[in-house]
Order: structure tokens, then sequence, then C-alpha cells
């Protein structure tokens, strides 16, 4: 969950980090660390989660009957 409380620490999602890439966040506090570290200043900010992927949409895995009533 998004919002949730009791989640594992990391780096990626804390608010005193900022992503650089997939593998490092530039942190105020520590400076450049790996993205799934965590030190005891985390403190969490949840509109830094991002978001699993959904599967996608293929329309042509079905047809045009599949839509209409």
């Amino acid at each position: 969950m998004i919002f949730d409380r009791k989640i594992t620490p990391s780096c990626e999602y804390c608010r005193y980090g900022n992503l650089i890439d997939d593998e490092h966040v530039i942190c105020v506090k520590r400076g450049v660390v790996d993205s799934d570290s965590s030190c005891r200043r985390f403190r969490y900010d949840p509109l830094k989660r991002r978001p699993e992927v959904q599967p996608g949409f293929k329309p042509q895995d079905y047809s045009g009957d599949e839509f209409s009533l």
C-alpha cells in the first residue's frame, strides 16, 4: 500500500532523497547512496512511491463483438 505506515525504509521514497537514476539517490543528509539503503533519518514521503506497472490493454486480443451491447 502506498500510504501504509508499516513500510520497509528505503532512500528511494524518503523525504530527504531524490532519485538520480534507477540505482542511486542523492540525499540531503548522506550524499549519493544506493536507492535501497536507508538510515535513521528516514522520513516516509508517499508521493515518491512509484506505482506498480499495470497489465496493458491490447485491443487486438478482443473482437468488436465483445464491446457491443
